[in-house]
Order: C-alpha cells, then structure tokens, then sequence
C-alpha cells in the first residue's frame, strides 16, 4: 500500500511516518509525504498512492482544498488534525476515519489497516466482476471491463476501446464514442487483463485495439486510429507492429 501523509509540519509527518513504520511493519507500505496543496497534487499525480493521511491545515490552503482538486478520483482519505470540529465536515467527503492529534499509534495502525481491507476487497470485487462478465462455458475471453472513477462505474465493450494511454499511474481509455476515460490504475494493469490478439502495445505509455487502426505513418514512426488520433510507436516494438501489419 502506497500512503501520502499530507501536513504543513515537518515534524508533525516525521511521527507520522515512524509510528507506521513502527507498528505497521507487517504489512508492504511505502510512504511519501507533501507539505500542501500543491505538492499533494504533484505525488498523487507522480505516484497515485492508495491511501491519504490528510491534516486540515496545509502550508497553501487546506485538505478540504486537496479533495476538492482530486474529487474525480477514487482515493480514500483518513483525516489527522488537532481541528475536531471538522469532523462532521470530513464525514460528508466520506473520510475513512478521523484521528485527533495528539496521534495514538494503536488509533492510527487500525485506522491504516481498516484502510488496506476496504482497497483490496474493492480491487477483488472488480476482478470477480470483470471475470464474471467475461465467462462464458469453459473459456475465459475478456469482452468487457469496468472502468471507475469518482464520478461514475463505466462498463465498456473492449471493442469499443480505440487506444488506451498512460500517464504514470493513471491510465485513460479513448473510446469510439469519442469519450475519454481516466482511471487511477496504471496501463500494465489493463494489459494483462485485456490482453488478446486484438490489442498491441506500441509504446511503454500506449496500447491499441489494432481493429481501429488505419494506417502506419513511416517518416514519422506513428499510427493514425479512427478517430485521427497518432500513436506514436517506439524503436523496439515497431517489428512487432510490422509483423502484424504484414500478417493481413
């Protein structure tokens, strides 16, 4: 489990930190911390971490201020501040937990593995339903994901995926449709799961359904997909994507 510890004070994420690392030793945690807004964004977009240890007042505004500017994704938050008046206010963003400085260890390493119960049982209910979805008699072929974001549960036709594109952590799917999707999970994810001969991976940060492909640009080393988009192809897949072109 990735944690972003968010709070203004130095010291105050240094025992923060060492208390996780000291009664939480059984679990694979790495931890991360940020000073405000700003450099909160900045770690969940580089890393996008499973869990948010969040302060109430942060160095350029406040927690509220963060969940505010990441409400489209799904990334659960446990509140830890000196404030408890804030308490009803953090239950409507539905906060996982509300701890009060002084921090008790105990308070805090329950809180974290409460945390880590309620992220895997939501990871293994969207395998079972991906699986579900997709069984059919003896033979497992995936027809159909389930993409969430804050907002909404998107159940997509894989064949109606164009290409998919990554950005560190968070993966978008761009969809004949024309929408765009964007999810908090990395694109290797995806690839395992979807992987058949429909779909290529054409670069480190790009996977397409070969079906929507409509012509290979040479000078400039992309392909364009029915709805013109280009997707670049590096050095070290471009025999691969020939060999399949060259397979028609």
């Amino acid at each position: 489990m990735n944690i972003l510890i968010v709070d203004d004070e130095t010291r105050a994420r240094e025992v923060i930190a060492d208390m996780i690392r000291m009664y939480c030793n059984d679990s694979d945690i790495s931890l991360e911390e940020a000073d405000g807004v700003q450099t909160a964004l900045a770690a969940i977009q580089r890393n996008a971490p499973d869990l948010l240890l969040l302060d109430i007042r942060l160095k350029d505004g406040n927690g509220f201020d963060l969940l505010n500017r990441i409400k489209h994704l799904e990334l659960p938050v446990i509140f830890i501040t000196a404030y408890e008046e804030y308490a009803i206010k953090a239950c409507k963003v539905s906060a996982l937990n509300y701890i009060l400085k002084p921090v008790d260890p105990f308070e805090l390493k329950d809180a974290i593995a409460n945390a880590g119960k309620k992220i895997e049982r939501e990871k293994l209910v969207e395998r079972l339903d991906t699986f579900m979805q997709n069984y059919s008699g003896n033979e497992r072929q995936v027809k159909r994901i389930t993409l969430k974001t804050a907002e909404s549960i998107y159940i997509v036709n894989t064949s109606d995926i164009i290409f998919c594109e990554a950005d560190g952590n968070y993966t978008t799917f761009h969809l004949v449709d024309k929408r765009q999707v964007t999810v908090s999970r990395p694109l290797g994810d995806y690839e395992e799961m979807i992987a058949s001969s429909r779909f290529i991976r054409t670069h480190q940060s790009y996977l397409v359904n070969v079906e929507h492909i409509t012509r290979y640009e040479r000078a400039e080393g992309t392909i364009v997909m029915i709805n013109d988009n280009k997707v670049p192809v590096s050095t070290r897949r471009k025999e691969q994507l020939l060999q399949f072109l060259n397979s028609f």
